[in-house]
């Protein structure tokens, strides 16, 4: 039973977009692994970027400064 855990920064993703990726993933997973889709849990999670940081900073501080 794989369990895939996506982050993404909560920026507005669609509902459209989230069911593309658990399944793509899904599908990826049965064909380069041979998963079952059926036992295979996809979760994504969004996350704020004032709680994201990357190089010691934060994704906000970060995007104000256009990084």
């Amino acid at each position: 039973m794989p369990y895939v855990n996506i982050k993404i920064t909560r920026e507005g993703a669609t509902k459209e977009q989230k069911e593309v990726l658990i399944a793509g993933v899904t599908k990826l997973l049965q064909e380069t692994l041979g998963k079952n889709p059926q036992t295979t849990v996809v979760v994504i999670d969004e996350v704020e970027t004032d709680n994201w940081g990357i190089g010691g900073e934060s994704v906000t501080v970060r995007r104000k400064r256009g990084q």
